[in-house]
Formats: structure tokens, C-alpha cells, sequence
């Protein structure tokens, strides 16, 4: 297995929220309406207090007002998501590096490991995804990136699909530290799932934006 280590280098319009001011206008005049008729047909012997009727009122124009708040909060979000979505689609094509499947396909994956910086030993164990270990090899202490070729410890070039990548920090033949490692893989999509921004990778791998830790250009990789 040939693995090579690298110094570590990192790198329309908003759709308008629908306005429910016609209905609210509708309503206030319904409101005003009833309120006409109820003075109307009130008992003369027995007539409603004014301060009741200040309360219904005030009662709507606060029903109203916290209408509107929330059509206004409502736009923001969405002009906001709209506009993430914009930004993140530039991403579309570049290498993101996160913690996550690598695609393997006969070219080398880039690791960006972060071991333990005391250690005197580092394993990088490789899973396919299924989440068997399918390899395991020692590497230096050193956050340098690695290209992982795709050849295990045997000299087999293992299937193409997607691996994963899990360091073993090691202090005088103990493991202390057992973290994920990060892997540079190329944005194919974005998406809007559920308020989050996911990015779908080469290979089919998906991880949400938050997780990306460094962005870069495929030709940084050549």
C-alpha cells in the first residue's frame, strides 16, 4: 500500500414571504361588523361596559399584530434559506473536507488526519460501508494530508465504493485518542433538508454543511 503525506493546505432574486394582509384587513372589518351589531342589539337597561369593549379591541389588534410579526418572521426565514442555498451552490464542484465517507474509484482519497500530538504511534484503520475494517496501517504523527492509493497492507487494491477512516492515537503502546478522520471528496449537489443545508459528495456520500471544516479546489488535489 502506497500512501503519500502532503503538507496540509485548506482553503437570482429571494422569493417574497405571501402576505396575509387582505385577510386581515377582511377579518378587522367583520371584527368591526359584529362589534356594530352587538351595540345595536344590546340590552338598554343593561348595556355593555365600554372597558369590554376596549378589550375586544385590543384583544384583535394584538391578534393582528403578532399576524403580521409572524408573515414578517416567516419571509425573513425563508429569504434567509433562499440565500444560503444560493451561496452554498457556488460550492458545487469544489473539494469539501469533513468527516465522512471518501468515494474510492482508482484515484487516491486525501485523509486530513489530526492525531494526538503527543503520541509516538499513529494507526489509520479503513472501513468500507458497511463498517467492516478492511485494512490497517501506521502513519506519522503529523496532521500532513496523506493520499490513501486504495491498497491495503497486502498489496490488494481494494473494491471501488466508499470507505471511511479512523485514527489511533498512541502513547507508549496505548491507545489514548480513536477519532474519525476527515476526507477531502468533491461536492456534486446541495440540498434544503429540514432548515439544513446538505451537501451530497462523490459517491453519494451526504454531510450537512455545518460539518465541512475547509474548502478547496480540485486542482489543489492534482
Amino acid at each position: 500500500m502506497d500512501v503519500t503525506q502532503t503538507p496540509s493546505t485548506q482553503s437570482g432574486s429571494t422569493p417574497a414571504a405571501a402576505s396575509n394582509r387582505p385577510e386581515i384587513s377582511s377579518d378587522f372589518e367583520t371584527f368591526l361588523k359584529m362589534l356594530t351589531v352587538q351595540m345595536q342589539n344590546q340590552d338598554p337597561l343593561n348595556p355593555v361596559d365600554s372597558a369590554d369593549y376596549a378589550v375586544q379591541l385590543a384583544t384583535f389588534s394584538g391578534v393582528e399584530q403578532q399576524v403580521q410579526t409572524n408573515d414578517l418572521l416567516r419571509g425573513l426565514t425563508e429569504a434567509l434559506s433562499f440565500g444560503g442555498m444560493a451561496q452554498m451552490a457556488t460550492w458545487v464542484g469544489r473539494e469539501a473536507r469533513a468527516a465522512t465517507f471518501g468515494n474510492f474509484d482508482g484515484d487516491p482519497i486525501t485523509l486530513a488526519p489530526n492525531p494526538l500530538s503527543q503520541a509516538d504511534k499513529v494507526l489509520i484503520a479503513v472501513y468500507d460501508d458497511t463498517g467492516q475494517e478492511v485494512d490497517r496501517f501506521e502513519t506519522a504523527v503529523s496532521a500532513d494530508l496523506i493520499e490513501w492509493d486504495g491498497v491495503d497492507s497486502q498489496g490488494n487494491t481494494l473494491p471501488h465504493g466508499l470507505y471511511s477512516f479512523e485514527e489511533v492515537s498512541f502513547i507508549d503502546d496505548e491507545a489514548m485518542t480513536q477519532d474519525p478522520v476527515a476526507v477531502y471528496s468533491q461536492i456534486v449537489e446541495v440540498r434544503s433538508e429540514g432548515g439544513d443545508t446538505i451537501l451530497i459528495l462523490e459517491g453519494g456520500a451526504a454531510v450537512s454543511s455545518s460539518q465541512v471544516s475547509a474548502l478547496r479546489d480540485p486542482t489543489a488535489s492534482l
